[in-house]
């Protein structure tokens, strides 16, 4: 995805109403003659100048001392000489922006429109922009004359995580995103407990073995730090082992696929004994109601 943060100008048109009723001209139009300040070999052949006069100045303050001030005097030059040529911030060209504000990009690249382009700081700049809560890496670059281009990936929520009473949208690094407007994420995976961000990255890697069974699982809650219990669609609880979950998880999809133990009135699927699954009936089945041949329900 790629977006324009752009300062806007409006443009006008030159003439009046009678513009367009001006006769045809059968001359030639000749070619627009474009300053020989303003060619790009023009500005490249300046920015290597500047560089070099700076480089060369560096050296010389280097030998005789007057290291911090010489050196000022030359960088205020070079901006100087630059903002001259034209070398200034006119558009801001992103990609990768989805949930990140156009605001909240701008404000964490702090320039104006018309600063110098070549004194942008760009690793304090990439700093701001990856300290905002969706940005998960940054990187800037400069397009001469008069252009900022700004690369950003964002972080993919992953799970909402409940704690103490809090819900917060996380991703599979258990980096917290967001506590604002999770409404939209509530189909994803709910995990609890207090160290759950921490282990939600190999929760996800788990349930993605068993693509058939991962659907089914709602919430996640971490135990003693040490495992995870499942809540399954259906209102099933599976409690999984410390040791080889992953093998426990695919026992649990063959006894599904064998007998449709999770389509019964089951409460509880033990599974921390290696070679057995141990079922709880739910004590209060959900009693169906029959049909009599004949009656339309």
């Amino acid at each position: 995805m790629r977006t324009m943060l752009t300062w806007l100008k409006a443009k006008t048109s030159r003439g009046g109403k009678n513009a367009d009723a001006r006769p045809e001209c059968k001359t030639p139009r000749r070619k627009r003659v474009v300053p020989l300040w303003r060619r790009p070999q023009t500005v490249t052949a300046a920015v290597l100048m500047l560089i070099a006069a700076v480089g060369g100045a560096g050296a010389w303050v280097w030998k005789t001392g007057h290291v911090e001030t010489a050196l000022n005097e030359v960088k205020w030059t070079a901006i100087k000489a630059s903002t001259d040529l034209g070398l200034t911030v006119q558009d801001v060209l992103v990609t990768g922006r989805g949930e990140t504000s156009r605001e909240e990009l701008l404000n964490a690249l702090g320039i104006a429109r018309g600063a110098p382009i070549i004194a942008y700081d760009f690793q304090a700049a990439k700093r701001r922009i990856e300290d905002l809560p969706w940005v998960l890496h940054a990187r800037i670059e400069r397009l001469l004359p008069d252009t900022l281009v700004v690369h950003i990936i964002e972080r993919r929520p992953m799970a909402l995580w409940q704690n103490q009473g809090a819900f917060s949208l996380i991703d599979d690094t258990g980096q917290v995103i967001t506590q604002d407007g999770l409404a939209r994420f509530a189909d994803l995976i709910h995990v609890v407990g207090e160290d759950a961000p921490d282990h939600v990255g190999g929760l996800l890697e788990l349930l993605g073995t068993q693509p058939g069974l991962k659907p089914l699982v709602k919430a996640a809650v971490r135990v003693g730090g040490r495992r995870w219990d499942l809540s399954l669609e259906g209102g099933v609880h599976v409690r999984l082992p410390e040791d080889d979950p992953s093998h426990a998880l695919a026992r649990l999809a063959a006894f599904e696929e064998d007998s449709g133990v999770l389509g019964r009135d089951i409460r509880v699927l033990d599974l921390r004994v290696p070679d057995r699954v141990i079922v709880r009936r739910n004590p209060n089945p959900v009693r169906r109601p029959e049909t009599k041949t004949g009656q339309q329900t």
